[in-house]
């Protein structure tokens, strides 16, 4: 098994992983995007989902992080 010191917080579209990811940059946190179909373009593949994203976050900003990713699902229901 492999040690990360990074968790998944979000999989989603490219808009809302956007968003979050501004959101959490203006309190500090660096997430980091995973966006397997522009990894595959760029080594010259095709992608299944386009625009599909996954946001991490250190383990130690995730308790924060997850109240902002809640912020954001409930300005997003609205």
């Amino acid at each position: 098994m492999t040690d990360t010191n990074y968790t998944k917080l979000f999989s989603g579209n490219f808009i809302v992983v956007q968003m979050l990811r501004d959101r959490l940059e203006s309190v500090g946190i660096s997430p980091i995007v995973k966006d397997e179909s522009e990894s595959g373009r760029l080594a010259g593949f095709g992608a299944s989902i386009q625009g599909f994203q996954e946001l991490y976050v250190s383990n130690e900003e995730h308790v924060k992080a997850k109240a902002i990713l809640n912020e954001v699902n409930q300005e997003l229901k609205a």
